[in-house]
């Protein structure tokens, strides 16, 4: 599978959307396609980790992993990329300072679901990274009150944009973020395993 990034030019707005993957599905889709419309991005790239630091259990095989992101994905600015298993890095941090680095001028907004602003205060660097990159939140099902209470969401209250302000973010300057409420694909991939539609090993 191809690690290859895609074309970036400085003054472009390049949405990223990190993960594992395991599997992808029609939920990432449709956030992904909401993060375009609604942060005001060129592009969007899919980062497909080799692991998550914070789960036990590892995923499946990487190639299998960007074979079926690349089978999903059906979306001219829209690439997946296997860029953090050919630079090392582990942690998101570590992989913005890499991204940044190797394309000066571009502007890369941090992509996540409801879920992950929750527990965001458990990343490593994760102030680091609100003060490197504007961060776009998309809700999903069942974790819009526990985000919007987070210690992430408290911390940086004042950095917000508002919904209606959404389409700003991507020329923003960091630290800035926004929460948005998008009609929801109810799917993921821990249910997808849990009912045996991605076969480990």
């Amino acid at each position: 599978m191809s690690n290859r990034l895609p074309h970036m030019r400085p003054g472009m707005r390049v949405g990223l959307l990190g993960g594992s993957f395991d599997p992808p599905h029609m939920g990432h889709v449709h956030i992904t396609r909401e993060a375009l419309k609604r942060f005001g991005l060129d592009r969007v790239v899919w980062l497909v980790s080799p692991g998550n630091p914070l789960k036990t259990r590892g995923p499946a095989q990487l190639t299998r992993r960007m074979q079926a992101a690349q089978e999903l994905l059906r979306h001219p600015r829209v690439q997946a990329s296997d860029f953090e298993t050919h630079v090392g890095t582990r942690y998101t941090a570590e992989t913005l300072f890499e991204l940044r680095r190797r394309h000066p001028g571009v502007q890369f907004v941090w992509l996540m679901g409801a879920d992950n602003l929750a527990q965001f205060h458990r990343w490593k660097d994760w102030r680091q990274i609100m003060e490197t990159v504007p961060v776009g939140v998309l809700a999903r099902p069942g974790d819009r009150i526990s985000a919007r209470m987070s210690p992430a969401a408290r911390i940086y209250g004042k950095y917000r944009l508002s919904s209606q302000a959404s389409h700003l973010l991507g020329q923003s300057q960091a630290p800035a973020w926004c929460f948005v409420n998008v009609p929801m694909v109810s799917a993921s991939s821990t249910e997808i395993r849990a009912k045996g539609g991605w076969p480990q090993g």
